[in-house]
């Protein structure tokens, strides 16, 4: 199965293309960088820890 790369910020609507930094939840729910320092990198949506999302490579 594969990881679902949001492109956008739940909480501000910021754009998150796949190369960027993100955070998620084990739920998959998305963040910015901001919103997610802003909430002290925990998700409102289901209380979870917020990590930085991998980065997939650009395809040639």
């Amino acid at each position: 199965m594969a990881l679902e790369m949001r492109a956008a910020c739940e909480k501000c609507g910021a754009a998150l293309p796949h190369e960027e930094t993100a955070f998620i939840c084990s739920y998959e729910c998305t963040f910015c960088g901001s919103c997610s320092e802003a909430m002290s990198h925990t998700c409102p949506n289901c209380g979870g820890e917020l990590l930085r999302r991998p980065r997939r490579r650009r395809r040639p």
